[in-house]
């Protein structure tokens, strides 16, 4: 397994039961409205997330759904019910696979929904395997960006949907110039806090996207929509309940819950960006 694989797997082992006793069963961001306003409890918005994201992404069914980087299994579930589907889920954390199938038991879905340890850079799939290949902030982890996408490009059927959400910098435009040495030393910060080895621009994800002869390529910019949930997510790391979990689960986790001012911080500076891509194959 690469370096950056296993202080990935490393992370979500350790931390992983921590955030789901905090957040509950979905790793991401919320949707607040499309300019952030609207008041709504985490989970709602959390939920809201995935509505709005099928929603944009226009997919209305599915059969053989494929999770990339499914977490405790939030989305896949959730996805197998709402489409009456079958689900694979992939993640690099054996403690995540082992909590998302426990959960597919819980659900009564063990039958429909399958979870295991794999690299989504090498998949364990045969060509033309899944008619929806959906990845919800799981794109800022990988360590190669356009084998990433190629992989997704190759499990998912022809007339299949891929969708995306990612973390993503901000694009490099004439009006705006390169990286500057204080936004890149801020990236640093968050690679190294939350296990990244980079992240690329939207536009960049694009181009790869055209590349690799994906149809039908939409994009769109979320950033205002999520933002509020690191502020959020800030205030919830620090209840009581938290607090002790945040003690049990070790050094790197705490450090993650004390840098997440960076990614709020990220967001305001307009460094971080929200970039959802939806394509055909």
């Amino acid at each position: 397994m690469s370096t950056n694989n296993s202080k990935i797997q490393q992370f979500y082992d350790a931390s992983s039961g921590l955030w789901e006793q905090v957040w509950g069963e979905h790793m991401h961001h919320g949707y607040y409205g499309a300019t952030g306003r609207e008041k709504k409890n985490r989970r709602q918005a959390q939920i809201d997330l995935i509505e709005e994201l099928l929603s944009w992404g226009r997919v209305e069914q599915a059969e053989q759904i494929l999770d990339v980087g499914c977490g405790i299994g939030g989305s896949s579930l959730y996805l197998a019910q709402k489409f009456n589907a079958n689900a694979t889920g992939i993640t690099l954390s054996p403690v995540q696979a082992s909590r998302a199938t426990e959960r597919a038991q819980e659900a009564g879905l063990e039958s429909r929904v399958q979870f295991q340890v794999a690299d989504a850079l090498n998949m364990p799939f045969a060509d033309e395997s899944f008619d929806f290949v959906w990845s919800l902030e799981s794109g800022e982890h990988m360590s190669d960006k356009e084998q990433f996408i190629k992989e997704c490009y190759r499990v998912l059927k022809v007339g299949g949907t891929f969708l995306m959400a990612t973390w993503c910098h901000r694009p490099i435009i004439p009006a705006t110039g390169e990286l500057t040495t204080d936004e890149l030393q801020h990236l640093k910060e968050i690679y190294r806090v939350y296990c990244l080895p980079y992240v690329i621009s939207l536009p960049e994800y694009e181009a790869i996207a055209r590349n690799i002869s994906f149809q039908n390529i939409c994009t769109a910019d979320w950033s205002d929509a999520v933002e509020p949930f690191w502020n959020i997510v800030i205030d919830s790391a620090f209840e009581p309940k938290a607090i002790v979990g945040l003690f049990q689960s070790g050094s790197r986790t705490i450090e993650a819950a004390l840098s997440l001012g960076l990614m709020s911080r990220g967001y305001e500076r307009g460094l971080i960006h929200y970039g959802l891509l939806c394509a055909n194959k």
